[in-house]
């Protein structure tokens, strides 16, 4: 490291996290004082979810790969915190970044915080009120161990403020909005692959699948997948390593109307979410995304932290029930009441947070 350079170590280790990286470490770059160690924790390591991210959203090959792999929350965590603690030691950076609430996440947060390095959260302030979900407490865990808190939403300012938490915190907007914004005339590339699928833009529902909430209960998966067959579209489903195991496991018969298809990389994810009909989803990132693309939603739990996008129409929560499923697309159908709003910010978010950094750091 140079004279008057600060370091910065960012920690991700999950899809959701790639793209948020790839847009703010563009944006670390810009800032010559500014020094980015990427630090990979491989939580998601199959090449669709991992390396295939890094290849065609151009971000730099990580600094170091922990190679954590799979494994339960309590080992997966011991083991990223072990070998974090390693690099942080050795790379002894003025700040360690973090985003979002995976177990990569809640480990970057407490390795540095026990190591006395100022931690910064992005997508900080996000609240489920759902603490059976183990995302909702890497989120509570992490902002409340960060020194600067980057939020994307009034929503999530308002949120740390009930918990007690006001200093550090910035409104920057959503990242992900900025990384919709750049990569979206990329995205084109997907367009072959409705053809290898044989299923027509407009005319198909588009599912993501993988939160443990919804694939744990075999009766719940069973009866939803047979919902799933009586829609008169098809349904084309990117399914998730994690919930291939599970649904073979179970052993969910997969109905004729539903095209199962390996995990799509990002610019894939953004052409087929652009030319869906509606989106089912039980992920967050895709919930923010139905909403820039102007694509109905219909999110696959009972709550969310992305209550603009329920506010404003766009999304409606109906849980793994096919008959609020049903009654969710007829209301979208329907043409139910939805508008716009700017609560994600104008697309310059990973600007805003690069130049705080440059100036806390410089301070």
């Amino acid at each position: 490291m140079s004279r008057g350079e600060f370091k910065i170590v960012s920690v991700i280790g999950a899809r959701p996290q790639f793209v948020k990286a790839a847009v703010l470490g563009r944006a670390l770059r810009c800032h010559p004082g500014l020094k980015e160690v990427l630090v990979h924790t491989g939580q998601h390591y199959d090449r669709e979810m991992d390396q295939v991210f890094f290849e065609e959203l151009q971000i730099p090959a990580p600094a170091y790969n922990l190679g954590v792999g799979s494994g339960s929350h309590a080992v997966q965590t011991a083991e990223m915190l072990r070998r974090l603690e390693e690099v942080l030691e050795r790379e002894k950076p003025q700040r360690v970044l973090t985003y979002g609430d995976t177990n990569s996440t809640l480990a970057g947060a407490l390795t540095a915080a026990k190591l006395h390095i100022p931690v910064d959260h992005v997508e900080a302030g996000l609240r489920s009120f759902n603490r059976a979900m183990p995302e909702e407490i890497n989120r509570i865990v992490g902002d409340h161990l960060a020194s600067l808190l980057f939020c994307p939403t009034e929503t999530a300012v308002e949120n740390l403020k009930r918990e007690g938490i006001t200093a550090g915190v910035h409104q920057v907007g959503d990242v992900m909005y900025d990384a919709a914004l750049l990569f979206g005339e990329m995205s084109r590339s997907a367009d072959e692959l409705l053809e290898q699928v044989h299923v027509v833009p407009g005319n198909y529902l588009l599912m993501t699948l993988h939160r443990a909430e919804n694939t744990e209960h075999k009766d719940q998966l069973a009866r939803f997948f047979s919902g799933l067959g009586k829609l008169d579209m098809p349904v084309l489903f990117p399914v998730h390593p994690r919930t291939a195991k599970v649904m073979e496991q179970f052993g969910i018969s997969v109905p004729g109307n539903v095209r199962c298809i390996p995990p799509a990389s990002y610019l894939q994810m953004l052409s087929l979410e652009k030319h869906a009909r509606a989106i089912l989803t039980d992920s967050g990132g895709v919930q923010k995304e139905a909403y820039f693309l102007r694509v109905p939603c219909l999110t696959l739990r009972r709550e969310t932290e992305w209550v603009e996008t329920v506010q404003t129409g766009w999304n409606r929560l109906v849980g793994l029930d096919p008959v609020a499923l049903q009654q969710g697309l007829k209301e979208h159908w329907n043409g139910a009441a939805r508008s716009s709003c700017d609560c994600f910010g104008d697309g310059r978010s990973a600007e805003r947070i690069a130049q705080i950094e440059s100036e806390v750091l410089a301070q």
